[in-house]
C-alpha cells in the first residue's frame, strides 16, 4: 500500500510553475478569474497549483464570507477546479476586490510512502493509505505521530474515508469524476486556507477539463 504525500518545501515565487498552495494561478491566455456561484458572487480565493501527469489542476474556493458560502459542498458553486494543459500557461490578473490570495506561498515536494501491513492501526475500518502515511510522516521511534503539519495533502490514490454517496459528479457532463488529490489547510495559520478544520478532496473529469471540490 502506497501514498504519494505532498510535503511542505519552503516558500516559492507567487507565479512559480511548481506544485504549490498560494500565489497566483497560471492559466491559458484569456482565462477569467472565477466568481462564487453561491451566496456572495465575489471572486474566489486561489488555493492550489498542482501539476499532474495529465495537466495542471487549479483549485479555487470562496472565502469572502466564510460560513455563508458553502465551500465544503461540491455542488454549491462556492468552489471550482480546472484542469489546464501542461504548457502555455501565464499568470492571471488578480481582481482588485474580494479575498483572492493566500497570505503566503507554500512550495510542495512529493514523497512516495510505502506502508507495511504491520503499520495498520488495528481499527475495525479498513486501513486508509493517506491517513496512515500522514500520521506516520517522519515519526520517531516510540512516538504516536510524526510531523503531520508538514503534510499538505496527497496526489492520486483513493479519497480518505469518504462515503460513496459523497463522490461528486462532473459539473459539466454529470458523469463520474476521478479522485485527484487531498488538500490540507496548511502548515500554519499564516499559510492556511480556511477549510473549517476539515480535509479537502479534489476530483477531476479529464474529458471536460473541470473538476469538483469538497471537504469532509
Amino acid at each position: 500500500m502506497q501514498a504519494t504525500l505532498m510535503i511542505y518545501d519552503g516558500t516559492a515565487a507567487p507565479d512559480a510553475d511548481i506544485p504549490r498552495t498560494g500565489g497566483v494561478p497560471l492559466a491559458p491566455e484569456g482565462f477569467i478569474w472565477p466568481l462564487c456561484g453561491d451566496f456572495c458572487g465575489g471572486p474566489m480565493q486561489f488555493f492550489a497549483h498542482l501539476p499532474v501527469e495529465y495537466g495542471v489542476l487549479s483549485v479555487f474556493l470562496c472565502q469572502n464570507d466564510p460560513g455563508a458560502c458553502e465551500l465544503w459542498d461540491a455542488t454549491s458553486g462556492a468552489n471550482r477546479v480546472f484542469l489546464f494543459p501542461p504548457a502555455g500557461l501565464v499568470p492571471v490578473a488578480v481582481p482588485e476586490k474580494g479575498v483572492t490570495l493566500l497570505p503566503a506561498v507554500s512550495a510542495i515536494k512529493t514523497q512516495v510512502v510505502t506502508l507495511e501491513p504491520d503499520q495498520d492501526d488495528g481499527d475495525e475500518l479498513p486501513p486508509d493509505a493517506y491517513d496512515l502515511a500522514r500520521s506516520g510522516w517522519e515519526r520517531e521511534p516510540g512516538e504516536w505521530f510524526g510531523k503531520q503539519r508538514e503534510v499538505l495533502g496527497s496526489l492520486g490514490g483513493s479519497p480518505s474515508y469518504l462515503e460513496d454517496d459523497r463522490l461528486p459528479r462532473c459539473p459539466s457532463c454529470s458523469g463520474a469524476t476521478e479522485f485527484a488529490a487531498h488538500l490540507e489547510e496548511g502548515i500554519d495559520r499564516q499559510t492556511a486556507m480556511n477549510l473549517g478544520g476539515q480535509l479537502g478532496y479534489v476530483f477531476v473529469c479529464r474529458p471536460c477539463s473541470v473538476g469538483a471540490f469538497l471537504t469532509d
